[in-house]
């Protein structure tokens, strides 16, 4: 693989949060969502898995190597970084037992965290819990594109069946979400 930072066009010095803004607009300009019916779709779902693969190597490098490092019971507080990072790798590894107890360790519930919860919720196909959840997520900031997206999901998807778990990765939360500023905030 390139150097993720020069896939995202960052320094390796670049916070978290320029990382994550990179990684945002580069979502938003080759999202397959784009170039349906397009001859660049492959492409663009090509240059999307690079993207993609590049901010979770950067995300990853980074919360193994912060003092959050795995270990569950330290606090957010505790986080260097962004403090949804670890529950977000966790969503991505599916491991969704333990992205609710990061997430209920968190003493915030902000809009992110509750657009997480309702992540978790849809992973373990509580549809009506997520729904609540993002919703609570789009009315805490009605202007986040990813939380109308994923509240819009639920709805027009009925009982969420045919949502397939699709926007609980890393890519599909910050690409449908761009991991959220759940990722965008949190990976």
């Amino acid at each position: 693989m390139k150097d993720p930072y020069s896939v995202l066009g960052v320094s390796s010095n670049a916070s978290t949060d320029e990382v994550k803004r990179a990684y945002r607009e580069l979502a938003k300009k080759y999202h397959p969502d784009n170039y349906i019916n397009n001859p660049l779709a492959d492409l663009a779902e090509e240059k999307m898995k690079e993207i993609n693969e590049a901010y979770d190597a950067i995300i990853k490098g980074r919360t193994s190597s912060s003092s959050y490092g795995g270990n569950t019971s330290s606090s957010y507080s505790n986080y260097s970084g962004s403090k949804y990072a670890a529950v977000c790798q966790a969503i991505y590894e599916n491991n969704i037992a333990l992205a609710e107890k990061l997430l209920s360790e968190s003493p915030v519930h902000d809009a992110e965290w509750n657009f997480l919860m309702g992540s978790v919720m849809v992973k373990k196909g509580w549809f009506d819990n997520a729904r609540s959840y993002f919703a609570k997520a789009y009315s805490m900031e009605p202007n986040n594109r990813e939380y109308a997206e994923a509240l819009n999901r639920m709805r027009y998807s009925g009982s969420g069946a045919n949502m397939g778990g699709a926007m609980l990765t890393p890519c599909d939360c910050c690409t449908g979400l761009m991991c959220a500023d759940c990722l965008c905030d949190c990976c």
